[in-house]
This record gives C-alpha cells, sequence and structure tokens, in this order.
C-alpha cells in the first residue's frame, strides 16, 4: 500500500479550506480560525513533550502538523486574493 506524503496531505486539506470558503466565507472564517488553533496547539503540545523526553514519533508527524497549521491560513489567503475580501464584514 502506498503512503500519502505531506504534501498530498496538505493539497487535500488545502482544497477542502477553499471549498468551505467559497461556500460560506464566514463558516469558513470560523472553521479556520479554530482548526487552526488546534493544530497549532498539538504542535506546541508535541515540541514540548518531544524536547521533555525522546519518543519515536517520526519527522513527518511534524511536517504534516506544520502543514495542517499553513492549510487554513493559505486558503483565507487565497480566498481573499480571488475575492477581494470578505462578504460578511
Amino acid at each position: 500500500m502506498k503512503r500519502i506524503r505531506p504534501f498530498e496531505i496538505f493539497l487535500i486539506e488545502l482544497v477542502i479550506y477553499l471549498f468551505i470558503w467559497v461556500v460560506n466565507d464566514y463558516m469558513a472564517s470560523m472553521i479556520s480560525l479554530i482548526f487552526g488553533c488546534i493544530f497549532l496547539l498539538i504542535l506546541l503540545a508535541s515540541f514540548v513533550m518531544e524536547m521533555v523526553e525522546k519518543s519515536k514519533v517520526p519527522r513527518s508527524y511534524f511536517i504534516i502538523m506544520g502543514l495542517s497549521v499553513l492549510a487554513p491560513v493559505i486558503a483565507a489567503l487565497l480566498y481573499l486574493l480571488i475575492n477581494k475580501g470578505m462578504e460578511w464584514m
């Protein structure tokens, strides 16, 4: 079975976030903010735990989590560049 690479996971997340942005920009802004913060907190907690005690967590985990933090931000920026703003503001 072929593994999905981190960049492919990032592109899948980006497409999902962009779809949500196109459908409803208010809901997308809330989802992007919430998921981005959750992934960032998980990533920071993982870094702290890794510094305290080394584990066998692969490096790809940290890459995927970092890209998961960036995906909603990049999707929001792309939407704002294309649409020149948000409708609900």
